[in-house]
């Protein structure tokens, strides 16, 4: 195929979804873009679908350069007396390319040991790795960027990926890649800065406390900017940043996009009764009927946490999330091996809520602790089980109950959900931030996000606006 002929647009037309009607300059841009693919096609691609051969010859761990530290003379990151001078950038292909103590210590000053995010950290990252749900066979080649001082500190790293799909995200771009196709340009591979298959909030950029801190910020962002244009992709994603970094990206040329989820927060309650009376009387009467037909069925819930969660334990749960993931739509992006994998490693961050029925399991609820969050993952049950509002009692109301009795802030029960308001769940804003590298497609991007941050503002005061308590509540 000519140059030429791959500059003609497709048959595909331009997802009305996306941005309307297709405009003139996008056809140039993509023009040019196509155009200068077939003449100097990138080699990254044959990680996903060209030869064994060419995928050899690229540089999958490229130095991203080393750039002068101009922080306060005070800095105490390194032993006394060897102040840093310079930061080499890197790439590694896996967690276990650099130590935990030194990722986790990144982790760590990144959020606060007050706010600690446990997907964060090297056991939950390298935990998929291990188990084979986050390698390149399944289109997540790790590509983590680690910054190092000229004596071997670790001051900052960032979770990244390689990716030739868009599953597993929760922040959905899929009809961004029509429109790339439809214009005959490719937009796989991307990259990715997040935790695989978990939509939850939490810092991207780990940098460690120093006088540095800034300015190995702007470095690590510039050197994810650098690295998404040495590997050609078109685009670069940071997924469930924290607002900060949000905001910070914008400065460096990134989109911004904005979801929504739904999150329970604790307002000092002593216990799940206190909860129930902030809210109105004909919601806390379903609440209390819903709890009320779980000791009916015979059901008995239990939570277990770190050594308290057994091998078998973990098998029934493996049963139960194939079941969830195996109906309709449904995708199974983790194995049994993660969970036996992550449990063993996290230890009493894990919080497992199964449900007995004469003393066999019929269903689960996986959650993990932070420093001030309640994170609710999976939930699954035996197939051709039904046990009415279990699932409500398992993963919400056990939740509130347990972040009430350990003492944290709030419970983030994961994407999508409408059901949840109800329960005491209300909506919150979620963040994304996008580097587009085609001029063409980056306009058409942004002038869609405009209109779609316009519309999840709305429907998000709409939500609270019938919101299930006696008051306002922020």
């Amino acid at each position: 195929m000519s140059a030429s002929s791959c500059c003609r647009p497709a048959a595909t037309s331009w997802p009305t979804s996306f941005i309307g009607t297709a405009p003139r300059f996008l056809e140039n841009f993509a023009c040019k873009q196509s155009s200068r693919s077939m003449v100097s096609p990138h080699k990254i691609t044959a990680l996903f679908w060209g030869s064994k051969r060419t995928a050899e010859q690229r540089e999958l761990n490229p130095s991203l350069g080393t750039f002068t530290l101009t922080g306060s003379a005070r800095e105490d990151v390194s032993a006394p007396g060897r102040r840093p001078q310079q930061l080499s950038v890197s790439v590694v292909s896996s967690l276990s390319d650099i130590s935990s103590k030194d990722w986790d210590a990144c982790a760590m000053d990144a959020a606060g040991p007050e706010k600690l995010n446990p997907f964060l950290t090297h056991a939950f990252l390298s935990s998929l790795e291990e188990s084979k749900c986050a390698v390149k066979e399944t289109g997540w080649l790790p590509q983590h960027v680690v910054a190092q001082d000229e004596f071997r500190n670790t001051l900052g790293v960032v979770p990244l990926y390689l990716k030739s799909h868009s599953y597993g995200e929760f922040v959905f771009d899929h009809s961004w890649a029509d429109a790339y196709y439809g214009y005959g340009v490719q937009y796989y591979p991307k990259l990715q800065s997040c935790i695989p298959f978990t939509p939850v909030t939490g810092q991207r950029i780990l940098v460690r406390n120093s006088w540095y801190k800034d300015q190995v910020f702007g470095i690590l962002v510039q050197a994810l900017k650098d690295l998404t244009e040495k590997f050609q992709v078109s685009s670069l994603h940071v997924t469930f940043p924290s607002e900060s970094e949000w905001k910070q990206m914008k400065n460096f040329g990134f989109l911004q996009r904005i979801g929504m989820q739904y999150h329970w927060k604790n307002r000092n309650y002593k216990n799940f009764d206190e909860f129930l009376m902030d809210m109105k009387q004909s919601k806390r009467k379903t609440i209390r009927q819903e709890r009320k037909k779980i000791l009916a069925q015979n059901l008995k819930i239990k939570r277990l946490r770190g050594d308290e969660i057994k091998a078998k334990h973990w098998d029934s749960f493996y049963q139960f999330y194939r079941n969830t993931t195996d109906n309709k739509w449904g995708r199974a992006f983790l194995t049994k091996d993660f969970f036996h994998n992550m449990g063993e490693k996290m230890g009493d961050h894990v919080l497992l809520i199964v449900a007995e029925e004469e003393e066999k399991l019929v269903a689960g609820a996986l959650n993990l602790i932070g420093g001030d969050t309640l994170f609710g993952r999976l939930w699954g049950c035996l197939p051709q089980a039904y046990f009415p509002n279990l699932h409500f009692e398992a993963c919400y109301y056990q939740a509130i109950e347990a972040a009430i009795e350990l003492n944290l802030s709030k419970v983030e029960a994961g994407a999508q959900g409408e059901h949840k308001i109800q329960r005491g769940y209300l909506p919150v804003t979620t963040y994304s931030c996008h580097y587009i590298l085609n001029d063409g497609f980056r306009k058409a991007i942004e002038d869609f996000l405009v209109r779609e941050t316009d519309q999840v503002k709305q429907v998000m005061k709409l939500l609270n606006d019938s919101g299930p308590f006696k008051v306002c509540i922020d």
